[in-house]
């Protein structure tokens, strides 16, 4: 493809025209977003393609695909519009009108998550914010191919370059209060799916120890797991600020294997302030009790937002 001016800077506009066509699924439910008509959006893809020398999408008659070179742009797309927006709104006093994409692992959004994102509305009432609940693993390969702004999850190794270690800490056994566990006899595990670092910590720590194990009990909720452990149906390997009234820790007394820790990341797409503020209330409330909800009032105390001179 020949390229219209190989000088010519991105324009914001036919940027934002991308994205919306990405976002919405299509031409014809972009246009409706942005008032325009259909030809008027093909026209802003095609004058994008054209500035930037490449093919951004592959269209059928009913659908489109996004080339690597759009993959890559839907990226760097969103974090321009966000920022040109950020310039405008501070320049005119305004409050920000950013769209935060956030995907995050069960334990977040089963603990104090929701009131930090409460909170956060109450400091950026302009700001859209869409959360979707999922397995880490898959999440960030979602945000790698710009599906997110924000993933918040967990790790035990390896994780991305941009992710942001929020914090840490040591993995345990959790099982009922008051119920003999047998010691000598097959661990019965209750996990998350696969993959889950939970899981493969658990299952990695009873192999290595020569334990018998078996897994019974699998659920994509973490209020099932602890369940599964209260009732002494099965041992679940959790995080320690996880643990709840009626459960107690198996350690070596038990016969059981020693957990490595597990290390709780933000990954992120984006530089914007609204962004940087959201991590920074999630790792303070997260460094301060984890997943533990404080005795008063039986919920966390609400992290303030960095303050901006």
């Amino acid at each position: 493809m020949s390229t219209e001016s190989s000088a010519a800077g991105l324009d914001i506009v036919l940027l934002a025209t991308f994205l919306e066509v990405v976002d919405t699924g299509g031409f014809a439910r972009a246009a409706e977003q942005l008032a325009l008509t259909a030809p008027a959006i093909s026209g802003h893809i095609k004058r994008l393609e054209q500035a930037l020398g490449t093919r951004l999408l592959l269209r059928t008659t009913r659908s489109f695909q996004l080339t690597p070179a759009g993959e890559m742009l839907y990226t760097y797309a969103r974090n321009i519009v966000n920022l040109e927006r950020e310039v405008r709104a501070r320049l005119r006093g305004a409050p920000i009108a950013e769209r935060l994409r956030i995907g995050a692992s069960e334990d977040f959004t089963g603990a104090w998550l929701p009131r930090v994102l409460q909170m956060f509305r109450r400091a950026h009432p302009a700001a859209t914010v869409e959360l979707k609940v999922g397995v880490t693993a898959d999440l960030v390969h979602d945000l790698e191919h710009g599906h997110f702004d924000i993933v918040f999850g967990k790790q035990c190794t390896r994780v991305p370059d941009n992710g942001t270690l929020l914090w840490e800490e040591e993995l345990v056994w959790a099982f009922a209060d008051g119920i003999v566990f047998d010691r000598d006899g097959e661990v019965s595990v209750a996990a998350f799916p696969e993959p889950c670092v939970y899981r493969e910590a658990a299952i990695a720590a009873l192999t290595r120890a020569g334990k018998s194990w078996r897994l019974v009990f699998e659920s994509s909720s973490m209020a099932g797991c602890l369940s599964a452990a209260h009732a002494g149906f099965a041992v679940a390997p959790i995080a320690r600020s996880q643990l709840r009234g009626g459960l107690r820790v198996l350690d070596k007394a038990d016969g059981m294997p020693t957990l490595p820790n597990v290390k709780f990341y933000a990954f992120a797409n984006t530089t914007s302030v609204a962004a940087r503020e959201l991590i920074a209330a999630v790792e303070k409330s997260g460094r301060q009790t984890g997943f533990s909800l404080p005795a008063r009032f039986n919920r966390p105390a609400e992290p303030r937002l960095p303050t901006r001179s």
